[in-house]
């Protein structure tokens, strides 16, 4: 759903995981013509860049088909299926509407979906008409997804749960990328972090991934995609956006006060970008140089330093 192209760094036939499934035009026509004969004859086009979890191809002019590529990323296709039209009504941001759910075939492992397509572009820094009014509004949305009703919904995953649970995970990928960084830095960040008074709020939504998920139209955020990490879980990995290229110091503060964040969140949300940027950028350094770009640029708003 990302209207940039990439494509002098990146394309189609890059794989970004070892044991991902390959998925082609070919596939996604031959799912949608054996089970949604309806939407066969529509043309399909490849979105790039693709998700890290899942391939997207635009399907005529109103639809977009969603195949995961990597089993991490299966359970996504029915939480989406199931949650979007219960999360939809209240906000104030269109999110993907989920049109049918298909099934593995052709030698096709997962489940897959067709959603409906939402006009918009990623949204940047260079994009937006006001970056402070841009982040006040992700806020606002923000605080909607907490009021929606938690009955019942998918429990923290991810970087939504309680950094303890990942703090082996997270001390891996800073060495990880020690040849990459000053790790000396980013394992006192995430220490501090992890030294922060836990999350024990009332139970909240979040979205679990809102960098590089935010789109917008006429300058202005106009709605939020890829909700398969979407979960109950600390409102700090939703305040982790604000390290990201979309926003300046002065917009940082604005959502930081909008949300009345207090210290232990925004140190607890310093070490979910710790653990996401240190993850991310040796895993996709030679395949993905758009993630690998926001992940310098998260590091650098931490005060992590580049090993030159």
């Amino acid at each position: 759903m990302l209207a940039h192209d990439y494509r002098p760094y990146w394309t189609m036939t890059t794989r970004m995981h070892h044991d991902e499934f390959e998925v082609n035009d070919t596939l996604v026509r031959r799912l949608l013509t054996s089970q949604f004969p309806e939407f066969g004859s529509l043309p399909v086009t490849i979105v790039e860049p693709w998700g890290t979890d899942n391939a997207i191809w635009r399907l005529g002019t109103d639809l977009v088909v969603r195949l995961p590529r990597i089993h991490w990323a299966a359970s996504q296709v029915d939480r989406e299926a199931n949650w979007l039209p219960r999360i939809a009504p209240h906000l104030s941001v269109a999110v993907p509407k989920p049109v049918v759910v298909g099934e593995p075939d052709f030698g096709y492992p997962y489940r897959w979906a067709v959603h409906e397509w939402i006009p918009g572009e990623c949204a940047s820094l260079e994009g937006v008409s006001d970056p402070v009014i841009f982040a006040t509004d992700i806020a606002k949305v923000t605080v909607e997804l907490r009021n929606v009703p938690t009955d019942a919904a998918p429990a923290a995953r991810n970087r939504a749960r309680p950094l303890a649970e990942y703090d082996r995970d997270t001390r891996r990928a800073i060495r990880h990328a020690s040849h990459l960084i000053d790790a000396d830095t980013a394992l006192a960040i995430w220490e501090a972090a992890l030294a922060a008074d836990p999350y024990n709020g009332p139970a909240v939504w979040v979205h679990g991934d809102l960098e590089g998920n935010c789109l917008m139209t006429d300058r202005q955020l106009c709605g939020i995609v890829d909700w398969g990490s979407a979960c109950v879980g600390d409102p700090a990995v939703d305040v982790q956006v604000i390290w990201s290229p979309l926003f300046t110091d002065d917009s940082r503060g604005a959502f930081v006060e909008l949300l009345a964040v207090d210290d232990a969140t925004l140190a607890r949300s310093r070490g979910a970008a710790i653990n996401q940027a240190c993850a991310a950028l040796p895993y996709y350094l030679n395949t993905y140089p758009l993630i690998v770009e926001r992940s310098w640029h998260k590091l650098a708003a931490l005060g992590v330093p580049r090993l030159d």
